[in-house]
């Protein structure tokens, strides 16, 4: 990483017909459904909401190491949502998910998802191991498949210079989106984070950016995207799937009088 770098301009990536990384953020708002009863029902309800893409918490799913039904639910989320981008995740239980599990399967559920031809998008966690994450992007992007590389720390704000240097690196293995999200333990540690989403958007981004400092004090985060640089927040539509996300509504609200 390198201070002197030429500044970057960021290329907004097209996805059905939405452009993420231009115009205000876009609203992803995630479905957590046990069950596929409950996954079907939220993403019915979703229709009604201001969704600009649509995000499959896979592990909250309880047959998700089942690649069968995982097909079956993820067809059912096509036919539901229409041309909703779709973006497949399975959070892993240290970093936020619902369930434990080893990269070898991580990489399996995530293939499965990728063969299926009914996503659009892949999260892929940085700290898989980079022979891991090279593949997985690899195959997403043979398949025509975007990845969103991710990393989430739910204990604490790392220091700016080491969030660039995440985010940098989920560009140097060719992610499509850069996301990280951090817990604030101070309102420094919110400023921390909105300095760090501007300075790699300013200095060292090709590509869209997404990050967010989670709570009911990082809140501000997922509303000023537009003036910092991060294009897409998550709201909620109903159950929330990690601290400090609104309704989907009221995000949709605030970001369109920020966006005047």
């Amino acid at each position: 990483m390198d201070r002197d770098t030429v500044e970057m301009k960021i290329k907004p990536l097209k996805i059905r017909d939405v452009k993420i990384g231009e115009g205000i953020p876009k609203i992803c708002i995630p479905v957590t459904g046990c069950t596929k009863e409950e996954i079907i029902k939220e993403a019915e309800a979703l229709k009604k909401l201001p969704a600009d893409m649509v995000e499959w918490r896979a592990d909250w799913f309880g047959e998700v190491f089942d690649g069968g039904k995982v097909k079956e639910v993820l067809a059912d989320l096509r036919k539901i949502l229409g041309n909703l981008p779709i973006l497949f995740t399975f959070r892993t239980a240290s970093e936020g998910g619902e369930k434990e599990t080893d990269s070898a399967e991580y990489e399996r559920i995530n293939q499965t998802a990728v063969s299926s031809g009914y996503v659009d998008l892949i999260d892929v966690e940085l700290f898989t191991g980079d022979a891991v994450v090279e593949r997985m992007i690899r195959n997403a992007h043979e398949a025509g498949i975007k990845v969103v590389a991710s990393n989430h720390d739910f204990y604490k704000t790392p220091e700016k210079e080491e969030i660039i240097r995440r985010l940098c690196k989920m560009q140097e293995l060719d992610a499509d989106i850069l996301k990280t999200a951090v817990m604030p333990q101070s309102r420094q540690d919110v400023l921390t984070l909105l300095a760090a989403t501007e300075e790699m958007n300013r200095i060292y981004a090709n590509r869209p950016v997404v990050t967010m400092s989670m709570s009911q004090m990082g809140m501000i985060s997922r509303l000023c995207g537009q003036m910092f640089g991060s294009a897409i927040t998550f709201g909620s539509a109903g159950k929330a799937s990690a601290p400090g996300q609104m309704k989907a509504e009221e995000l949709k609200t605030v970001l369109t009088i920020l966006g005047k």
